[in-house]
């Protein structure tokens, strides 16, 4: 395995404040018929071990272009990104790969769960890719489904669930993988406010439980759940609030 990759799947001490992200006058550019448009403008950000993250903002502020940079799926135009300390920035697409599977669990907005394979199989996935032995991605299989609470649906098709029931499968997966950072584009973005509601209280639980959390959201009343909350326009942080 990469060194690079290899030094940041230690876990850190629980309390240790210590910065998993740092943006530094990052920004974002898409070129198109010799026009550039400027998605994201001198962003500075400092995201500690533990902290639960939203970003919040207007529909076309850049909130999800910024949270692909934070995970890896963009390359930022300008600027400086850390990640876990070591800058991403040049890193070849097969390391920040590795380093996405291995450090990362993503929840999206249209849940990303394949049709064709059972909730058990949704879960698994990712522990495949990294080459886990069988017993062992059974057992942290079935532990990321109760956390959840869903255990029961394991054999089911994403078909035969709910929009909600969905969206724990989802976050199962995101956790399976003991990820030292959570990322959740739009979470309850498709769901009612019932299970929006409830998928948000599970968020809440994985922070108190330590998890380190980036959010985007544009529901303002499931901000009050973040330890800190950057607000974004026009593709620029225009104010922090945090408790």
């Amino acid at each position: 395995m990469n060194a690079v990759v290899e030094e940041t799947v230690r876990p850190f001490a629980k309390k240790a404040e210590v910065s998993i992200i740092t943006l530094t006058d990052v920004s974002k550019s898409f070129f198109t018929d010799r026009m550039e448009t400027r998605a994201l403008s001198g962003i500075h950000l400092d995201v500690k071990q533990g902290e639960f993250l939203s970003i919040f903002g207007p529909s076309g502020c850049g909130k999800s272009t910024l949270l692909s940079i934070i995970g890896l799926l963009e390359r930022q135009t300008g600027g400086t990104y850390l990640l876990d300390g070591h800058d991403v920035g040049n890193l070849d697409m097969k390391t920040r790969s590795k380093l996405r599977n291995n450090l990362i669990g993503f929840i999206f907005q249209n849940f990303n769960l394949i049709g064709e394979m059972s909730v058990y199989e949704n879960v698994e996935l990712p522990l495949v890719y990294r080459g886990v032995p069988e017993s062992e991605r059974r057992q942290r299989v079935r532990e990321a489904l109760e956390r959840v609470e869903m255990s029961h649906r394991e054999d089911h098709l994403p078909s035969q669930l709910s929009g909600g029931q969905q969206q724990r499968v989802a976050v199962a997966r995101a956790l399976v993988g003991r990820p030292k950072l959570l990322l959740a584009d739009e979470p309850t973005g498709n769901l009612d406010s019932k299970n929006g509601d409830a998928v948000v209280h599970l968020m809440h639980e994985l922070h108190d439980s330590g998890s380190t959390i980036c959010m985007v959201t544009h529901n303002e009343e499931y901000n009050s759940i973040a330890s800190r909350v950057v607000h974004l326009f026009d593709g620029r942080i225009v104010r922090e609030t945090g408790k």
